[in-house]
């Protein structure tokens, strides 16, 4: 199979020739070491290898915002004046947004060393700012849907991967208008409120959700922001409010047009699993394992492993920092997990990628073990006969049965897997 038909193949809930394994946002496409901007990590020789890697070996996903300039759909870019200045090597922006009578501010930090923007002072900062910028202009509705640079990205990358639409939902721009704990204060105790602005994000991501799917059929979409309603953050009754709400339907279109949605949701999600399945949910990542999450994989996978494919679930602080025999631990426990009994798909993820200037010799090292136990998942662990196909059944293999569970209908964008020794996802 080529990369490409493994992931389409996941996806579906296929037979694939082994599991998927992908590093996330490193994907090897968009990493410019050539690049001499300062604040450019990728810059640095330690990650030449792997990019390499990355670009030789994984199946990798190349996220892409499609509805507006920049995968982060910025809710105040068309009003705002932005005052950049650099000061001992790192850029500090200063924005400001006249409403009314009123001045909102909003201030951030980059480092040269680390690949993050920090935000040191929200823009809102209480309910007054709030409804202040619930009578600003709506944000990105004049926008055009321009899907040159997705098109592009997919011609480049061919059959080595798939690029994948990358969008928030309307409880990310909201919640990322404030501070934690102002966002967790105002969302738990002004409700009424808090929907306004809700709603106000909604509107447009409906339409451009209807847009680009209209535009770009069959696709794998990655849907984030949920996360900012899972425990211990808010209630599973304000994650129906504020998340199942809004998400559901731009689930529902984006199945209209044959495609397939990831949840992105970091943390906590045992109380909250099941009301993203209700949604409708194609794929869910991290699945973070404890202490980081509060699930094991295995649980997700016995309970909801028929509906969704499953991305995760090594976490990117042991990646980092264990020994690499313990690191490869905890990767068979993850593809035995992911893969075990039926189910419809499982791919190979750490939960986020370093972010500092200089890759350690350990990281790398623990890369390359993701690869190599991923590609050892063929015939030698699953003992999987060549040809076997759905529904077929493998006696040698403990998992007895290669049936997959509730396979997609297919997408126009779906590719039909080359011939290949099969194993059940």
């Amino acid at each position: 199979m080529t990369r490409r038909e493994r992931l389409m193949a996941t996806l579906q809930g296929k037979p694939v020739d082994r599991p998927a394994v992908c590093f996330y946002e490193i994907n090897g496409y968009d990493e410019n070491p050539n690049d001499p901007d300062p604040f450019n990590i990728f810059s640095h020789p330690s990650w030449k290898p792997l990019l390499d890697l990355t670009r030789e070996k994984t199946d990798r996903i190349v996220m892409r915002g499609v509805a507006f300039k920049e995968i982060a759909p910025d809710p105040i870019g068309h009003i705002a004046k932005d005052e950049t200045t650099i000061r001992n090597g790192s850029r500090f922006i200063s924005r400001t947004v006249k409403a009314g009578r009123r001045i909102l501010t909003m201030k951030t930090r980059q480092d040269p060393d680390i690949n993050t923007i920090w935000t040191t002072e929200p823009l809102l900062k209480d309910v007054h700012d709030l409804d202040t910028f619930l009578e600003l202009p709506v944000f990105g509705a004049g926008e055009t849907v321009d899907a040159t640079a997705f098109l592009k990205a997919e011609s480049d990358i061919s059959d080595t991967g798939l690029v994948m639409i990358d969008t928030p939902d309307p409880l990310c721009l909201a919640a990322l208008l404030f501070d934690m704990s102002n966002y967790t204060m105002i969302a738990l105790t002004e409700q009424a409120r808090f929907r306004r602005l809700l709603e106000r994000f909604s509107d447009v991501l409906i339409t451009k959700t209807r847009e680009v799917a209209h535009l770009l059929p069959g696709r794998l979409w990655r849907i984030y922001g949920p996360e900012f309603a899972s425990p211990p953050y808010l209630p599973p009754s304000l994650f129906r409010k504020y998340v199942c709400r809004y998400v559901g339907p731009m689930i529902d279109i984006i199945h209209q047009s044959g495609g397939y949605a990831r949840i992105h949701c970091h943390g906590n999600i045992r109380d909250i699993l099941g009301d993203i399945v209700a949604m409708g949910a194609d794929a869910i990542d991290p699945i973070e394992p404890p202490p980081q999450g509060d699930i094991e994989l295995g649980y997700v996978r016995e309970k909801y492993g028929d509906r969704l494919v499953l991305f995760g679930n090594l976490e990117c602080a042991d990646i980092e920092n264990l020994p690499t025999p313990e690191f490869e631990k905890k990767i068979r426990r993850a593809l035995n997990e992911g893969t075990s009994g039926s189910g419809r798909g499982f791919v190979l993820m750490p939960s986020a990628s370093p972010y500092g200037r200089v890759l350690g010799d350990q990281a790398l090292e623990n890369y390359r073990a993701m690869v190599r136990l991923s590609d050892s998942k063929t015939n030698s662990e699953f003992c999987i006969r060549p040809g076997l196909r759905l529904g077929d059944k493998c006696s040698c293999h403990p998992r007895e049965s290669a049936v997959l569970s509730s396979p997609r209908k297919r997408g126009p964008f779906d590719a039909t897997p080359s011939p290949a020794p099969l194993l059940s996802n």
